[in-house]
């Protein structure tokens, strides 16, 4: 399943809503990583469409991208709250330096991955067997390991709680807060029998935070729920 918008956005709802009722048990997951991106979070200049990159994005600057992968190890971790090994697959383009490749595989290591450099941006396919024999390895040994997925909330938990352990344990929020309109929404779900249904957040990409301004991995902000829409037809809120 290609789970995009960030491993908080997309992998979290595969996880917690789509495993939930497939019964589908994940046997890795592959974090996809490229240095301009990492870059943009240890502070880089805004990319902006139509506007030539920065010249930053094209020369080595271990510093800029060794802030930034801190935003990569929070994806990693959040991965792995749910039990399932992590490949990060560095994807390769023409002005990354070998440093820069080094570097980001050596912080996605000690964030508990297995890190390994895609060429496929160049080579095609053939740049990308190690990638794809590092899934496989990696899936082989989950198997043989024994399966270790787990969710990240029991449905039994209330509505409110299954929000703010989204926002606090993936996005990294201090908590959240309810907006008159949601609260009543909440209120009447739980009333009607709908509190054991998952959660299905929708937030910025560009940011772990509900802030696409803030990048790398915010503290100290609180998530404000405005209102909270019902799918019971689909099988989430």
């Amino acid at each position: 399943t290609e789970a995009g918008f960030g491993a908080d956005i997309g992998m979290e709802k595969f996880f917690n809503i789509k495993c939930r009722y497939s019964g589908l048990t994940p046997q890795c997951v592959v974090l996809v990583a490229t240095v301009r991106a990492l870059k943009t979070h240890g502070g880089g200049p805004a990319v902006k469409p139509g506007q030539p990159l920065d010249p930053v994005y094209k020369q080595e600057n271990l510093e800029l991208l060794g802030a930034g992968c801190c935003n990569m190890q929070h994806h990693v971790r959040n991965a792995l709250k749910f039990g399932v090994n992590v490949v990060v697959a560095v994807n390769k383009f023409a002005t990354d330096t070998e440093n820069e490749i080094a570097l980001v595989k050596q912080k996605a290591e000690e964030a508990g991955a297995i890190a390994v450099m895609s060429n496929h941006w160049a080579l095609g396919g053939a740049g990308a067997i190690d990638l794809a024999n590092a899934v496989v390895e990696t899936c082989a040994k989950t198997r043989a390991d024994g399966n270790k997925f787990k969710f990240l909330y029991p449905l039994e938990m209330s509505l409110v709680d299954k929000i703010t352990k989204i926002c606090v344990e993936i996005y990294g929020a201090d908590g959240i807060k309810l907006e008159p309109i949601a609260e009543k929404q909440l209120e009447q779900y739980e009333k009607q029998g709908y509190g054991n249904l998952p959660i299905c957040m929708a937030k910025t990409h560009l940011s772990l935070s509900t802030d696409p301004s803030l990048k790398g991995v915010p503290t100290g902000f609180t998530v404000v729920v405005r209102e909270a829409p019902a799918s019971v037809g689909g099988g989430f809120l």
